[in-house]
């Protein structure tokens, strides 16, 4: 009989969809500053290429964490603002942006140390 499946870490789901590489950073962008046009999200995301946003925003939207809206004028527009689903996600940001501020100064002391010490023992 085979054992039963049990998660060491129930957020590991929660963390995988939110955590994935530039999620947080889409996301979090879009919640500061609402519905944002494909350039202006670019803008304030500089380091991602626009392939991966393009992709990042398809699976976000595939999620249901952003919504995408398309104007049928000329030239077309498409702008993109996440839902409340994603909204909802606000406290989790606020709280990480929190424990940054008040721990992120010993986690560089740490490394520091740790590198010092020429790694692993």
């Amino acid at each position: 009989m085979a054992a039963p499946e049990f998660d060491p870490c129930p957020i590991g789901p929660a963390a995988d969809l939110i955590f994935g590489r530039w999620t947080a950073q889409v996301v979090w962008v879009l919640n500061h500053h609402g519905r944002l046009r494909f350039t202006e999200l670019q803008r304030m995301v500089p380091a991602i290429t626009p392939k991966v946003l393009t992709g990042r925003l398809r699976q976000l939207e595939r999620d249901g964490l952003v919504e995408r809206t398309y104007h049928a004028e000329m030239p077309p527009r498409v702008e993109y603002a996440t839902t409340p689903l994603a909204r909802s996600l606000t406290p989790v940001f606020d709280a990480l942006a929190t424990w940054s501020d008040a721990h992120l100064d010993q986690i560089a002391t740490a490394r520091e140390r740790y590198d010092a010490a020429d790694g692993p023992r």
